[in-house]
């Protein structure tokens, strides 16, 4: 089930039980969940694909959230950082995978122990998860997207770039979403079809998921890998043409000279 539908449901019986509330001694307390209600069906509806605007909660490019963002939406950036805390507790899945020498693909790192070896950098495919504070000496790229949603060709394009220069450098690279199954999993095929390791992001998700198993990309992830598959190759074809159309001219060139040489 999509982000959209899924707190679209939360909103609905959070506006339920603010309603039945209402009724009883207790309104004032109705308030709060009225409040996360509206909040919940805001998210429902700017998460939708054909809205898609993850930069909601304002996160900025340093991995933080601005004060008024902390303001209108504490509730909801709370609840979801204890449902992510909960459900990796209860999972038992480990934090990371090393899917080969020095990239790895995993789940928030919320502490330092959550985080890969070698002080990695990190690409960070969230819009709802703070930054650890504990982290602000490695290297950081934020790449805010909606769970259950894919980043944008481009972006997959720009944080293949970044990684592969960490990795010239030797430097590990540690790309992760809330817990490692989707939106850093589409980085990762890109990123390892850019390195070499794998011939397409086809055969880079097998890879992955023989490292990681429980991995599960959806149509939208896959849907934008093709799309920057497709854009990645388009330079190569035109630079290739580019070539050809030279190596002809200057043939067509030589051809001409010896045909005037030769009525002389």
């Amino acid at each position: 089930m999509g982000i959209s539908k899924l707190i679209g449901l939360k909103a609905i019986t959070l506006l339920m039980v603010f309603a039945y509330i209402r009724k009883t001694s207790f309104a004032i307390f109705s308030i709060p969940l009225l409040h996360a209600s509206l909040v919940s069906f805001l998210v429902a509806i700017v998460s939708h694909p054909s809205i898609n605007l993850p930069l909601l909660f304002g996160k900025t490019s340093d991995g933080s959230f601005p004060l008024w963002s902390i303001f209108l939406f504490g509730p909801y950036l709370l609840f979801v950082r204890v449902f992510v805390t909960l459900r990796r507790f209860v999972s038992r899945e480990p934090s990371y995978s090393e899917i080969c020498e020095g990239v790895y693909v995993g789940g928030w790192p919320s502490s330092l122990d959550k985080l890969p070896p070698g002080d990695p950098a990190i690409i960070d495919c969230t819009c709802e998860l703070p930054r650890n504070r504990d982290m602000l000496k490695n290297a950081y790229l934020c790449v805010p997207t909606w769970d259950t949603r894919a980043p944008q060709p481009e972006e997959i394009e720009s944080a293949v770039r970044w990684a592969s220069r960490k990795r010239a450098q030797k430097v590990p690279v540690f790309i992760h979403c809330a817990f490692g199954h989707g939106r850093s999993v589409a980085v990762v095929c890109a990123l390892l079809v850019a390195l070499g390791v794998a011939e397409n992001w086809k055969n880079a998700e097998e890879i992955i998921r023989g490292r990681r198993p429980c991995i599960r990309m959806n149509s939208l992830h896959r849907k934008h890998l093709e799309a920057w598959s497709k854009n990645r190759l388009s330079p190569k074809k035109n630079e290739e043409m580019g070539v050809s159309s030279v190596i002809l001219s200057g043939a067509s060139e030589n051809l001409r000279q010896k045909r005037s040489q030769s009525k002389r």
